[in-house]
């Protein structure tokens, strides 16, 4: 009976304390791990949470794609203050095709990885061809046509100290490029020529193009009148400064111009010069050459143009002396802001390494100009 009554007590103690009474027949051996294992269980789960807390945040942060970026918003509510975060693409600018890549000349390979759609290295000597890509294929030439701007007008024999005045007419308004030279600034014609040739402004070969007898539509004839005398076939002319893409020519035919205009030393100097000061309307502005190699001890360079528009990609035409040989470089719709000075630097070390007298001529065309 006393057993009994104690194991009586004994059950309704372990209900009160609620365990189940099942666990109650052994409680000797077996309550003490059951409370174990409860234990293990919650520190278990507490450090699982708290290793997993910090991933998402991670991923957010650091894990995004290349292509994307994160916008950061904060916003505060009830003076309390809540940032999220977004994933936003990252869209690019569409790349812009030349004529010569709808040509499909970007698709001709060269031993030297130009990045020039068209390339053309001349001794000016003997006329002999040292290399050759895509050569006489008409494509736009952007501000090298101030090349055949300057031989105009140096055959003009205009006064060179008239002062001519920049108009609306000057303004470019098919490219929209900008200029120091605003509507009213007055230089010389020989100013004008000089900026335009060094430093390629536009407003100054637009207002040289204007003041020719008969006006700009005279001087375009005269350019292109002078084309033809040089044998430049492939060339054709619409403007004075370069900005129309209908201004076209072969870097054979730029090769002719460059001897051509060679023989005129006001030329030569010109755009040469690294720097030069005009004070149009009394004010003064430094001008710089829009070719960074003249700036250069390691180029030996007697007259050069650069150019640029969309359609037309980097252009350079050179004369430029290589082992002491005087070579012409016409590099045309060049991929890049100074890839056609890199590639000028490639054609160099490249005849260096060839020398004068193992000059293997390199003719590449693409299939586009064959058939």
């Amino acid at each position: 009976m006393l057993k009994s009554a104690l194991a009586a007590i004994t059950t309704l103690l372990f209900v009160l304390a609620g365990i189940a009474p099942a666990a109650a027949q052994n409680a000797d051996s077996s309550s003490q791990p059951v409370a174990t294992k409860v234990i293990v269980k919650k520190v278990v789960v507490r450090k699982s949470v708290v290793r997993r807390r910090p991933v998402p945040v991670k991923r957010v942060v650091h894990v995004a794609p290349v292509h994307q970026r994160i916008i950061r918003t904060s916003v505060v509510v009830n003076n309390k203050r809540r940032v999220s975060y977004q994933r936003a693409p990252i869209v690019a600018a569409p790349a812009v095709e030349t004529a010569g890549d709808l040509a499909g000349l970007n698709l001709t390979p060269d031993p030297l990885a130009l990045r020039s759609n068209v390339a053309l290295v001349i001794d000016q000597a003997s006329s002999q061809v040292l290399f050759e890509k895509n050569s006489t294929v008409a494509l736009p030439i952007a501000s090298v046509t101030k090349l055949m701007t300057a031989t105009v007008v140096a055959e003009a024999h205009q006064d060179m100290s008239e002062i001519l005045t920049v108009t609306e007419d000057d303004v470019d308004r098919e490219k929209h490029s900008s200029s120091r030279l605003r509507v009213g600034a007055q230089l010389s014609r020989d100013d004008m020529l000089h900026i335009a040739l060094m430093s390629s402004e536009n407003r100054a070969a637009s207002a040289l193009g204007r003041n020719y007898p008969g006006g700009l539509p005279a001087f375009v004839v005269a350019m292109n009148a002078k084309a033809r005398s040089l044998g430049m076939m492939d060339t054709h002319y619409v403007d004075s400064t370069g900005l129309s893409s209908h201004n076209v020519a072969s870097a054979r035919d730029l090769a002719k111009l460059v001897v051509a205009a060679y023989n005129y030393p006001l030329i030569r100097q010109y755009s040469t010069d690294a720097k030069y000061m005009v004070e149009p309307s009394g004010h003064a502005v430094q001008y710089a050459s829009s070719n960074r190699l003249i700036a250069s001890k390691d180029w030996d360079i007697a007259l050069q143009k650069t150019g640029y528009i969309n359609e037309a990609g980097h252009c350079l035409v050179m004369l430029t002396k290589i082992e002491g040989r005087s070579v012409v470089m016409v590099f045309l719709d060049s991929k890049g802001r100074a890839s056609h000075v890199a590639d000028a630097a490639r054609m160099r070390h490249w005849l260096s390494e060839q020398g004068p007298q193992n000059l293997t001529r390199v003719n590449l065309h693409a299939h586009a100009e064959e058939s």
